[in-house]
């Protein structure tokens, strides 16, 4: 695992690449200052109703998503890639995964990928760890040596010229006494109501910590609508899924986000992300 010590000739000239993330003028842009779109629940494809998205996590990062969130739970003692239920829903194991995005991350070195996973059953933080370095992509994963305030990250072009590229958060029982590059999400970001549905969908309210301050965070805006099939049963809506990922219907949430903290989001978070205009509406978030 590389360290966050960055190299004299990183600093003293900025990103070795001509593109970061696709484009130049990221390459200068804090990596806390730029907005990604993200592939909900990213290993769950298909048609069935466990489904978020139509292609692999690979086909998704050629797409230009760069931020990947998946569901973990524990399978007779391992981590395995699985949705509320490995009964409703086994995408394989968390190496498997892991495995896929390496590929992806060696064949692409201008690019800074993001992981959000959860952790539901509390599994041992070290088996992460150990596959993160079984699959060899703790080669390139980014390790604050502290906590790291909101104007304190370092651009794309930093996190590329360093090869700490990978930038890892969970969404609880992590420890980074054990595993320090798996950061805290919610010492980093708060979220907005997540499985939203159609009479909760365009707002942007702080859901996630509970009574947290925008100050200082990070966020991210859940825009993947749900419909109720039975009383507290949310299913995702693949056929609306053109709509909302349309330009018209992500602005509408993520103005309101910027009317609310005045910048923003830093993640819209989006089912079947290769529907509508999620690249689209990326670059226009960053100014593109």
């Amino acid at each position: 695992m590389r360290g966050l010590a960055f190299s004299a000739l990183a600093f003293a000239a900025g990103s070795l690449a001509a593109d970061c993330n696709g484009h130049a003028e990221l390459c200068d842009r804090i990596y806390s200052d730029v907005t990604f779109v993200g592939a909900h629940n990213s290993p769950f494809v298909g048609v069935g109703p466990s489904d978020n998205q139509f292609t692999s996590p690979t086909d998704q990062l050629n797409e230009g998503v760069r931020f990947l969130q998946a569901q973990t739970q524990d399978k007779d003692g391992a981590v395995e890639m699985c949705h509320t239920s490995c009964i409703l829903e086994d995408a394989g194991t968390l190496e498997s995964y892991l495995g896929e995005i390496k590929s992806w991350v060696d064949g692409n070195p201008n690019e800074v990928v993001t992981l959000l996973l959860t952790n539901p059953d509390a599994i041992d933080i070290t088996k992460f760890g150990d596959a993160f370095t079984s699959t060899g992509l703790a080669d390139y994963v980014f390790t604050p040596t502290t906590q790291l305030a909101l104007a304190d990250w370092p651009t794309l072009g930093d996190l590329i010229s360093s090869g700490n590229r990978v930038v890892v958060f969970m969404d609880y029982n992590m420890d980074i006494t054990k595993v320090p590059y798996i950061l805290d999400e919610f010492v980093y970001y708060f979220e907005t109501p997540f499985s939203p549905t159609e009479d909760n969908f365009v707002q942007c309210n702080i859901d996630r910590p509970s009574g947290a301050s925008a100050d200082g965070r990070m966020f991210l805006a859940n825009h993947n609508l749900n419909v109720e099939v039975l009383p507290d049963v949310l299913i995702p809506d693949p056929l609306q899924a053109s709509d909302t990922n349309s330009v018209a219907s992500i602005t509408a949430q993520t103005d309101i986000c910027k009317q609310n903290y005045g910048r923003y989001p830093n993640v819209v978070l989006l089912d079947f992300v290769s529907v509508g205009d999620a690249i689209a509406v990326q670059n226009q978030l960053n100014g593109f």
